[in-house]
């Protein structure tokens, strides 16, 4: 029997869904889980995100094949700063800052991309 995860699991959505709801008005909310270290030219860490709308609903960041063995929903996570800040970019944000230290966050919209200019 199959689980219906917009019923058994609100709180959560795929990546898919993610873009789709970061582009109708929700921000992301980067929040770092582990301290992150640099590691010769790269930084390390562990950071999961969550779409976030005005109200405060809050929808998790998993992985596209949601379940595991033994029927557990993954949540996504990024390991490198790379990877992180490569999965913002394709969101659609050109700026990009991340919090290094467990428990920090750092709240994104796309207004606020779209608001940055440069100067030639």
């Amino acid at each position: 029997m199959a689980m219906d995860l917009a019923k058994e699991a609100p709180n959560v959505v795929t990546e898919a869904g993610f873009k789709d709801l970061i582009e109708s008005g929700y921000h992301v909310e980067v929040v770092c889980k582990v301290d992150a270290y640099r590691k010769n030219s790269v930084w390390h860490g562990v950071w999961v995100l969550r779409a976030v709308n005005d109200e405060g609903v809050e929808k998790q960041l998993v992985t596209a094949r949601a379940r595991t063995a033994g029927d557990h929903i993954q949540i996504r996570t990024f390991k490198t700063v790379t990877g992180l800040v490569s999965f913002l970019i394709d969101l659609g944000f050109s700026v990009v800052a991340f919090p290094v230290y467990e428990g920090q966050r750092w709240t994104f919209t796309l207004s606020q991309s779209e608001d940055i200019s440069t100067e030639d």
